[in-house]
């Protein structure tokens, strides 16, 4: 647990930052919040009790004061397009882990495309995408493959009961699109590519008790980005429901709703993980609830694993090739339930 130990917390204030805010604390974390909002960190200071220090990206001194004296800072500021850079650099002067749940494609590339060689001589730990996009396929990717070492693809599919997305997603995705344009991302072959075709229509045979949903395929979300990172699986996919897909690209979706005292909304999930290699297949399959509440345990869990020294690698580093994959899964108990990677 967390004994006392400080955590820079970059965007504290946001809807998920708040989540991780909590979780921290109840994992014997202490929480320093931090932000560019001086007025919004001076509200949760007051409702938490924890310190509050405003820091900005354009100011490296300020990052360098909100960090200082930190074991570790989790980034929770969108667009991460705009964060990443400033607050893993940051990190690094400081000499303490970065982990961020950034669902950006484009600033998970440039984590890893920027900062690989230099985390890896400094021997520090780099931990992008560690979140419900990113972190938990790569976790179910990683347990399905087990002691396969290559795999011929990876199949990541979404079943939401709905999307009703934040502010700060809504903003991401628009950072996003200006950088894209009007291309879509896929990984085949061993590579990007850029298309500007619609993404494919399909029908997905969720296992029970979802069953069969029509989705979007080639829906590319940050697990795109991670799984490949460390394994050897040169076509990976990512799946999204259809009706998750109209929720977020409406403008007229509201924002998630608390329906319990924890903050969390009444949203569910089931992600369908499956691994196909020379005609075999394995799966792992993980039911949850709500997408944002769910990347606190996650992140947080990823943050004690790091600091006790519960890791295999140094840099930068997606959570398969990280962590332990199966026991890390089976220690997000209640937050997910996972079935199919049983030993």
């Amino acid at each position: 647990m967390g004994t006392g130990q400080t955590v820079a917390v970059f965007g504290a204030y946001g809807h998920t930052g708040r989540f991780v805010v909590a979780e921290l604390a109840a994992r014997g974390f202490v929480p320093v919040l931090s932000g560019r909002d001086g007025h919004k960190l001076k509200v949760l200071a007051h409702e938490s009790g924890f310190e509050a220090r405003v820091a900005t990206v354009d100011a490296p001194e300020s990052l360098d004061r909100a960090l200082a004296g930190t074991a570790a800072v989790l980034n929770c500021a969108g667009p991460f397009a705009s964060t990443t850079a400033p607050v893993i650099e940051a990190a690094l002067r400081a000499g303490i882990p970065y982990l961020d749940v950034a669902a950006e494609l484009e600033a998970n590339i440039d984590t890893f495309a920027h900062f690989a060689d230099r985390a890896r001589a400094a021997g520090a730990v780099v931990v992008p995408a560690m979140a419900f996009f990113g972190g938990l396929g790569d976790l179910l990717v990683t347990a399905a493959m087990g002691d396969w070492t290559r795999a011929d693809e990876a199949h990541v599919a979404y079943g939401l009961s709905s999307w009703h997305p934040t502010a700060g997603t809504r903003l991401s995705g628009a950072v996003s699109r200006e950088r894209r344009g009007e291309r879509r991302m896929r990984f085949t072959n061993g590579r990007w590519e850029y298309r500007t075709d619609a993404p494919p229509t399909l029908e997905w045979r969720f296992p029970e008790p979802l069953g069969p949903r029509t989705v979007i395929g080639e829906f590319t979300m940050a697990d795109v980005v991670t799984v490949p990172s460390h394994l050897s699986i040169p076509d990976v996919t990512t799946y999204m429901t259809a009706d998750a897909v109209r929720d977020i690209a409406s403008p007229d979706t509201p924002a998630p709703s608390a329906t319990d005292a924890s903050g969390r909304s009444d949203q569910t999930f089931l992600i369908d993980a499956v691994v196909r290699a020379d005609g075999a297949e394995r799966r792992a399959v993980a039911h949850g609830r709500d997408i944002y509440a769910v990347t606190a345990p996650l992140v947080v869990e990823a943050l004690d694993r790091v600091l006790t020294g519960r890791t295999r690698t140094t840099g930068v580093a997606a959570a398969g090739a990280l962590f332990d994959a199966r026991d890390f899964l089976e220690a997000l108990a209640p937050h997910v339930r996972v079935a199919g990677i049983g030993r």
